[in-house]
């Protein structure tokens, strides 16, 4: 991969681990060669992200919308900032400019964004590798629901197996290297179910 999107926070969480875990991975991207596109933003794990991969020599690039650069909450020291007029514009460029996704611990934002790509695998939109590292288990009520849902068939097998979670950031970044789409992910597949 020569480019991952990043899905983080605007906060660091109440854990230690959460940071530490975004500043290991900001390091391995660094070090495979891989750039990371993420929100643009200084803040939170979202900042920790920017600063660990810059500091191991890595290059990142920011999309934030202008709205939050007016709340001065964008980073002025990436490799690139684009800023974009709407959170639907920043989600697409995002994904425009990367070859995966990885969703990191985060709240709401991270959710969104985290749900809408895999929606749009799901759709045959994108064939691009989608994970979620799963620091201290973070990850296990959505990974139960999407269990669920593919227990009372709202969801295809082929579909729930989209997400690829790992507690660690080399495990992660290997499966998201190994990974083949799978026949569910065909455009033959769109529909729920």
């Amino acid at each position: 991969m020569r480019s991952l999107c990043v899905f983080c926070g605007s906060s660091l969480g109440r854990s230690p681990s959460y940071a530490a875990a975004v500043a290991s991975l900001g390091a391995a991207l660094a070090a495979r060669g891989t750039r990371v596109v993420y929100g643009g933003a200084r803040v939170g794990t979202m900042g920790v992200l920017a600063e660990a991969t810059l500091a191991a020599g890595g290059e990142v690039v920011g999309v934030i919308p202008q709205h939050l650069m007016d709340d001065e909450v964008g980073h002025d020291g990436l490799t690139e900032l684009h800023v974009v007029g709407s959170m639907h514009e920043r989600k697409a460029l995002m994904a425009d400019l990367a070859d995966g996704f990885v969703a990191l611990p985060g709240g709401m934002g991270t959710l969104d964004e985290l749900a809408e790509i895999l929606t749009w695998a799901q759709l045959g939109l994108h064939r691009k590798p989608v994970g979620a590292l799963d620091v201290d288990g973070y990850w296990q009520p959505l990974l139960a629901f999407l269990d669920h849902a593919r227990d009372e068939e709202f969801l295809r097998p082929a579909h729930r197996e989209l997400l690829i979670a790992r507690p660690t950031v080399d495990a992660l970044l290997d499966a998201l290297e190994a990974h083949a789409p799978a026949d569910g992910d065909a455009p033959d597949a769109w529909v729920d179910r």
